[in-house]
Order: structure tokens, then sequence, then C-alpha cells
């Protein structure tokens, strides 16, 4: 199977430790480090022409700041912390705009209109049933607070390298 690629915003490394070290009460392994998903799978291929066009998209766009707030939910089936942003809407939609995916994977990764700005703390496809998630978002509510507004200077790739089961950090694109 090849590879397979994401483009994520990650948060601070403190803040970062602090939600691995959260969501490990409640899962054994993670399939990758917390992020805001910027752009999801969907036309990022193993060629990976689309990086070139990604890179330009970010020169052209100056640093901007992410408050994460609230927990909130996709369904009853997965948990994330709310993203507060004016400029990441724009920013995912230059990306996906530059790479051109089809609109059925712009649909099935739900892209552009149907993009909701979030960082996953939990799912129930990842072993985690209702009443764990609902234990998640109140915890969350204590645990992860104060919420954070940090500056995004530059944003990350991360690839499912094949026969491994975790998403790694691939390639740091800055902004501006």
């Amino acid at each position: 199977m090849p590879s397979q690629y994401f483009i994520g915003i990650t948060p601070p490394p403190d803040y970062l430790k602090k939600v691995e070290y959260f969501q490990h009460k409640w899962l054994d392994s993670l399939i990758v480090e917390p992020h805001i998903t910027l752009k999801a799978q969907g036309g990022l291929t193993p060629d990976k022409e689309w990086m070139e066009k990604v890179r330009t998209v970010c020169k052209s766009l100056h640093p901007f700041t992410i408050t994460l707030a609230k927990p909130n939910y996709f369904g009853d089936n997965i948990l994330y912390l709310s993203v507060l942003s004016n400029e990441l809407y724009p920013l995912h939609e230059a990306i996906v705009r530059a790479i051109s995916p089809p609109q059925k994977l712009i649909n099935q990764y739900f892209e552009l209109d149907n993009f909701v700005a979030h960082l996953t703390l939990g799912k129930e496809q990842h072993g985690l049933s209702k009443e764990e998630l609902s234990d998640m978002a109140h915890a969350a509510e204590k645990e992860l607070t104060p919420y954070p507004t940090f500056l995004v200077k530059s944003v990350q790739v991360y690839e499912l390298r094949p026969n491994s089961k975790r998403y790694e950090p691939l390639l740091q694109i800055p902004l501006g």
C-alpha cells in the first residue's frame, strides 16, 4: 500500500504534550500526534507533486493565530476541541483549490463548504464507547483549559508510511 498523507497544524509543544497525556488516559496508542487537520488525504498523491502547490500557497500567506476552544462532537462518536480562526478557512480553501482533488474526494473528506476545523480528542472507531467519549468531554473541560491561542507559522505534512499504523511528521512548510 502506498504512503498516505494529510496536512495539519500542530499546537505548541507544551499543549501538544498536555493533549497527548490526556488522550493516553483513554487510548493505549495514538495513530497521530494531536493536530488540526488543514487538508485531508484526498488528492495528496504518492508522487508528491502537490507539495510544491502547498508551498506556493503557504508562501503567499502570513502567520496567523488560532484559538482552541470547548469540546464538541461530530455526531455522537467523534469528540474534538473546537478551533477559532478567521484565517484558517481561507488557507484550507486555497490549499484544496491548488491541489484540486475530484469533487467526490472533497465531499468524502468534508472539505471546502463542509470543512469544520477541529482537533480530534477521541473517536468511537478507536475503541471508545459513547459513555467514555462523554466522560472524556467533561474531563477535557477541566484538564485541557485554559485553551491556548497560538501563532501558526507553518503547516505540517504527515505521512502514513507503508506497513505503519501511525502518521508521522514528514515535512514542515513555513507560512509567509
